[in-house]
């Protein structure tokens, strides 16, 4: 996955991921949907990281 449309391509799927758990799971829990959230994007950092970014 190489530039910026790559990138940017990531992130959405990031962000529909988690905007699809919120609807669907934890639509009224504020403290559980924020630990998911948070838990999400830490799978979504690291796999770019140590995945998509090698050299």
């Amino acid at each position: 996955m190489r530039g910026n449309a790559g990138t940017a391509l990531y992130v959405l799927v990031m962000i529909a991921l988690i905007v699809a758990v919120d609807v669907l799971f934890f639509k009224n829990h504020f403290w559980p949907r924020l630990i998911v959230n948070l838990g999400i994007v830490v799978v979504f950092v690291v796999f770019y990281f140590g995945v998509l970014k090698r050299p």
